[in-house]
């Protein structure tokens, strides 16, 4: 049996750039959230949960930044915050474990849909149309 001698340089190429296209894409596409720092007994945060809490996960804002909850007796450790969390509710714009942008406190439902829509923009948040903005 005669052996090719271009076989192995093409399996590696081939594999190569099988696994490229797997990587890339997971790569490319950054985690970006929207943490919500609560604490029991917080109002503010109770007013946020009656008005936008039911309806965030369906809306463009929150597709393109799901909402992470912690409290803020216990921010999880893998997040880089900008700087201490003394407010409930406060609101991180976080990609990849850093924070980009911050909303302390909640001004209502219409200002806080327009902070955030500010946040995810400066931040190059693409929202998808494929639900209705609320604000």
């Amino acid at each position: 049996m005669e052996r090719q001698s271009g076989s192995a340089p093409l399996r590696l190429a081939a594999l190569l750039l099988t696994f490229t296209l797997a990587v890339l894409p997971l790569a490319a596409r950054a985690e970006t959230v929207l943490v919500m720092v609560e604490e029991a007994g917080c109002a503010w945060c109770a007013r946020w949960n009656k008005e936008i809490g039911p309806i965030y996960g369906k809306t463009p804002e929150g597709e393109a930044a799901p909402l992470q909850r912690v409290d803020i007796g216990a921010p999880p450790g893998d997040i880089e915050f900008a700087r201490g969390l003394h407010f409930t509710p406060t609101f991180v714009l976080v990609r990849d474990g850093a924070e980009l942008a911050r909303i302390e406190g909640y001004p209502g439902e219409d200002f806080f849909w327009g902070l955030l829509g500010q946040m995810l923009e400066q931040n190059g948040v693409a929202l998808t149309a494929s639900a209705g903005a609320e604000g």
